[in-house]
């Protein structure tokens, strides 16, 4: 049943005094590891391959050092450091409580578990952490161990994400995964033994030479498995990787937009029917205690830090990022300069866009009080061609909005 919006008291309220975005969605922190052994071929993210080099010890004991001293820096630095010269003052000298954190990579469990363990701790050691804070460490099935895990609950970890991305062979070829398609699913035990709380697996759909049928029987094997959280996303090229370049060159297929859009379909009606709420489009959960919480925080427009090469923070409409470069990021830390190589401090606009963008990826999609200034006709055209609902007073996406979002937002914003 469709409830108006309730209109906010002040045409701002939506980011001084929000009611579950914003500085209301919570705080966290974000680590990267930048290191793989194989810098997969789909891969665009800020990675560095180390499989073969002589020495990963010391590189490693090395960059979680400047690590953990970017992350002192950055604190001891304070709010204002980070925060706009905009409209919205910063709240005081101290940072928030941290609601969550996320060790991510390239994959962090290559790292020696004791110097992973210490990351986790130095956040611990900086910041105040809330004693239920979900903690979460990216891993490969390769890399992963009872000891690891056991030293990673240690630690305080909470939550693992793991990369199975398959569980057909020759789809695991083509993505030019390092590990076996049964590995995740012994990777799974391993970390329930070891007490690891929350598992996610990481899924990708419309691989080239992937079927039907592959599809089908690797949401089944992820039903068994005994996993409580999947993210699932469909193969995105960019022309800067080496599938990029096989693609222009015609050694590739490009992926098939139908082909990925059937594959989404059937992972909604797989994992739908194995008891997994749909609660953000490309992720499910066994029931809401399940969710993500450092993601849906991504996704309620809510604030963090970023450490680590090629990291992004955001603070109030500011974001940040590091750079790319494991050489440019130690020398800087280590010469006690800053790594941050760009940021952008967006207008009300941009952040009216940002915050719908967002928010309405999420299956509740936005509280009333959170939702930015629409023109009313605007809306009424977004209602009328289905892409927009404002079921329980709240703005949401319709199923087919869900899935045409940039179009859903593009009409709000008229």
């Amino acid at each position: 049943m469709h409830q108006p919006l309730t209109v906010a008291s002040t045409p701002t309220r939506w980011l001084d005094d929000p009611v579950e975005s914003g500085a209301a969605a919570g705080f966290g922190v974000y680590l990267h590891v930048p290191f793989c052994h194989h810098r997969c071929g789909y891969c665009d993210f800020a990675t560095e391959a180390v499989g073969g080099r002589d020495d990963t010890d010391a590189l490693f004991q090395r960059y979680t050092q400047a690590v953990r001293r970017d992350l002192a820096r950055q604190v001891a630095a304070g709010r204002r450091a980070h925060g706009p010269a905009s409209r919205r003052a910063p709240l005081d000298d101290a940072w928030p409580t941290v609601t969550s954190i996320f060790v991510g990579g390239g994959t962090p469990t290559l790292l020696p578990p004791e110097l992973l363990a210490g990351l986790v701790r130095a956040v611990h050691e900086e910041l105040d952490v809330a004693p239920t804070a979900e903690v979460t460490v990216e891993c490969n099935p390769e890399t992963a161990s009872e000891a690891l895990f056991g030293a990673l609950v240690t630690a305080g970890v909470t939550r693992v994400s793991m990369g199975a991305q398959s569980f057909t062979p020759s789809v695991l070829t083509t993505l030019e995964r390092g590990h076996t398609a049964q590995r995740p699913v012994e990777a799974v035990h391993q970390a329930r033994t070891a007490g690891v709380a929350e598992i996610n697996l990481d899924l990708i759909f419309g691989t080239p030479g992937e079927t039907d049928d592959d599809w089908r029987d690797t949401l089944r094997t992820v039903l068994a498995a005994g996993t409580d959280h999947v993210s699932a996303y469909a193969l995105t090229i960019h022309d800067s990787t080496p599938f990029g370049r096989a693609i222009a060159k015609g050694v590739l297929p490009a992926p098939d937009d139908d082909v990925q859009a059937d594959r989404f379909a059937i992972a909604r009606e797989v994992l739908g029917a194995g008891g997994f709420e749909h609660y953000e489009v490309s992720n499910w959960a066994l029931g809401s205690g399940r969710r993500s919480r450092h993601n849906l925080l991504y996704w309620r427009h809510g604030d963090y830090l970023a450490v680590g090469v090629g990291a992004h923070g955001h603070l109030a409409g500011r974001r940040w990022w590091t750079t790319r470069s494991t050489a440019r990021y130690l020398a800087a830390v280590e010469a006690g300069e800053s790594p941050i190589s760009g940021s952008e401090d967006l207008d009300l606009d941009e952040q009216a866009e940002e915050r719908l963008l967002l928010g309405l990826r999420v299956r509740e999609g936005l509280h009333p009080a959170d939702v930015p200034p629409l023109d009313p006709l605007a809306l009424e055209d977004a209602m009328a061609a289905g892409l927009i609902t404002t079921a329980c007073g709240r703005l949401q996406c319709t199923e087919d909005g869900w899935f045409l979002l940039d179009e859903a937002v593009s009409r709000l914003l008229v």
